[in-house]
């Protein structure tokens, strides 16, 4: 006769670990800048390549007239001799090369200056994302806030990259209570904006002209 096997002992459950989670936060925006907006220069571009692309064709009909032992064009020649005879202080030659100073200045301050100065650079909520605005609307919106100001008649908003200026009428209430409320609710509404540098303010505030 077989013995009777002991009972088999059943397993214990391990016991399970409650980690509380935290919750799902967003992460705090970014503080950096979307910098400054480059602008695609397509005018200057193109004037530049066709005036390029023209100048090497004809340099180059003209290498291939004389190398096939034809006469070169009458205005080289021309050009060379003036060249050749005509001193480095003559005045049409300084005349030449001041006007060629200055358009390879231009073209190198077009390469090395962004542009879009309507195009207001803002905060960077996330490093993938940049945003604009434009100077137009931000300063429809510090129009509109200040308009809400009481006993501000007309407003007019002067917004560069790195001043606002403020100009509003008054035609009732103390001139010092509504210059210190245009300051404060134009300051909100300048860190509203999200601009990633915000222009100084600068306030005035007047009476209204006489009639006649």
């Amino acid at each position: 006769m077989s013995e009777p096997r002991p009972p088999e002992s059943t397993p214990r459950p391990l016991p399970v670990l409650h980690v509380d989670e935290p919750p799902d936060v967003p992460p705090p925006p970014l503080s950096e800048s979307s910098g400054r907006f480059w602008s695609a220069r397509r005018v200057p571009a193109a004037i530049v390549a066709l005036l390029l692309l023209a100048g090497a064709g004809v340099f180059l009909y003209d290498i291939a007239a004389v190398r096939a032992h034809r006469p070169a064009m009458r205005w080289r020649r021309a050009l060379a001799r003036q060249l050749a005879e005509r001193p480095l202080d003559d005045t049409w030659v300084l005349v030449g090369a001041g006007i060629t100073a200055a358009l390879g200045l231009w073209l190198l301050v077009l390469a090395v200056t962004p542009g879009l100065r309507d195009l207001l650079p803002m905060r960077r909520p996330h490093h993938d994302v940049r945003a604009g605005l434009r100077r137009e609307a931000a300063a429809l919106v510090l129009r509109d806030r200040a308009m809400e100001v009481s006993g501000v008649r007309a407003v007019r908003v002067r917004l560069r990259r790195r001043r606002a200026k403020v100009r509003a009428v008054s035609h009732f209430r103390d001139l010092d209570d509504v210059h210190a409320d245009l300051d404060a609710v134009l300051a909100d509404a300048v860190r509203g904006l999200g601009l990633s540098r915000e222009p100084a303010l600068s306030v005035h505030v007047r009476r209204p002209g006489r009639k006649g």
